[in-house]
């Protein structure tokens, strides 16, 4: 605890960026890949939101997969907002954690918790990744799952919050988003008058409820996404 009477020390998202890169340092990905490099991408995809989120970009998984505690955060001068995102999106923390699906629509329930699961979600759908993880579970490949919880992600945010970080972490994802918005665009632009003509941005794309399982388990000691 800090002393009394003595200022809390300022957290800022460089401090959380090695910090991700100390407390993620020995751990493994699906593909055996060093896994700090996941959390530092996803910290980096949101560099264009303020600092309690990017700072829970980078520490997104800190609680799932390290022994860091919710007070040690706070103690190291962690906001409560900050700590609050990082607490909604560790699935350990949910109601029922093998529940995917339920997990993700627990996290959109946020907005800012929405945008780190966002990012999460792009850099494990990341081409190359989707192909090496298809490869290594042709039957039952997690990435399906990923690909499932985006609408409902997408529904919690504006269009343009998700381009912003799908340019910086996945832009291959932005096709998939545009092909989205045309299947949803039911306007009649042959009759359209000028008065009823859309304004400047989109509000959050609707989505799906989902329901069905897990699409598969998380293989023993990787980290969870």
């Amino acid at each position: 605890m800090p002393e009394q009477g003595l200022p809390q020390p300022r957290f800022t998202v460089e401090t959380a960026k090695v910090l991700a890169e100390v407390a993620h340092n020995r751990q493994k990905d699906k593909l055996k890949r060093p896994y700090r490099e996941h959390v530092i991408a996803v910290g980096d995809a949101l560099a264009d939101f303020d600092d309690d989120i990017r700072i829970a970009g980078y520490l997104h998984d800190i609680a799932e997969d390290t022994p860091m505690t919710r007070q040690a955060l706070l103690d190291m001068g962690v906001s409560e907002r900050a700590v609050g995102i990082i607490e909604r999106v560790t699935k350990r923390l949910h109601d029922n954690p093998d529940d995917y699906q339920e997990g993700i629509r627990f996290i959109a329930q946020d907005h800012d918790a929405a945008l780190v699961k966002i990012a999460d979600n792009a850099h494990n759908s990341l081409p190359e990744r989707v192909k090496a993880l298809a490869e290594k579970w042709p039957e039952r490949p997690p990435v399906t799952r990923y690909a499932d919880a985006r609408p409902v992600l997408y529904a919690a945010v504006p269009e343009a919050e998700i381009r912003m970080i799908l340019a910086r972490v996945n832009p291959w994802l932005l096709e998939e988003l545009d092909d989205r918005l045309d299947e949803e665009d039911d306007t009649d632009y042959e009759n359209l008058s000028y008065e009823d003509a859309p304004q400047a941005g989109r509000e959050p794309l609707a989505g799906p409820v989902l329901d069905e399982p897990d699409e598969a388990a998380e293989p023993d000691g990787a980290p969870k996404d």
